[in-house]
């Protein structure tokens, strides 16, 4: 069973969400404090992250933060209140690869955990189309998450290098926000709009030891990956 690390400090909500989540076939391991969730993350695997924002001890962007120093590849999905919307763009420029806004509906946490875990499959699958591929002076591996220069390899998160695959398979055209959003994100809102902002933005950084690399922004409908 797929081994989620659950971080929530409300005993109630976190007794409801832990239940229903093992009846859909998850080994969910339950904590109340930031702390306490590290110190388990620190010695045993997780599949994936489970993390509210509000968090006594530590925080779920300050957990996240450290979860992210030692592992680039868990995916991490943080809880959210509905009133706290900029936390949606925090979280995902430390290192957050989703956002799930209180209250949620069970169904709805468990596809976007089941869309996660799916892709993390995929990407481990050699038939799976093409995974690697040449840009600039670059070279980009979706199943190993990484992007190699001549001078240093960088460890992708899962939605850094989806958002990079996408670029990478529609080189140099015109791509539309909302093509990319609904296909990666599944759905397309004003915020994921800005988190998608944010992957483009680290995606450039990353890039920028090659000039001669580019994600053009179109204005009013969406980039192009030049190189």
């Amino acid at each position: 069973m797929p081994k989620i690390l659950y971080v929530e400090d409300d005993p109630n909500l976190g007794f409801v969400t832990k239940d229903n989540l093992e009846l859909e076939g998850f080994d969910i391991v339950h904590f109340q404090d930031g702390k306490e969730a590290w110190k388990s993350f620190s010695k045993d695997k997780y599949d994936l992250c489970l993390l509210d924002v509000m968090l006594p001890e530590l925080d779920g962007f300050s957990l996240a933060e450290k979860i992210r120093k030692q592992n680039q590849q868990v995916p991490i999905i943080f809880l959210t209140a509905k009133t706290m919307q900029e936390d949606r763009i925090a979280g995902l420029k430390i290192g957050g690869d989703d956002y799930v806004t209180k209250p949620f509906s069970i169904e709805e946490l468990c596809l976007r955990i089941k869309i996660f875990l799916k892709r993390k499959d995929v990407s481990k699958d050699p038939i799976q189309g093409l995974t690697a591929w040449k840009v600039g002076l670059y070279d980009f591996n979706y199943q190993e998450l990484s992007l190699k220069s001549p001078s240093k390899t960088e460890q992708l998160t899962h939605r850094e290098a989806e958002v990079l695959k996408f670029l990478c398979e529609r080189k140099n055209q015109v791509i539309k926000r909302d093509e990319i959003l609904t296909a990666i994100w599944g759905r397309d809102d004003y915020f994921l709009g800005r988190s998608l902002d944010v992957f483009v933005t680290r995606l450039r950084k990353m890039l920028a030891e090659d000039p001669s690399i580019k994600i053009e922004n179109v204005h009013g409908i969406g980039f192009r990956f030049a190189c």
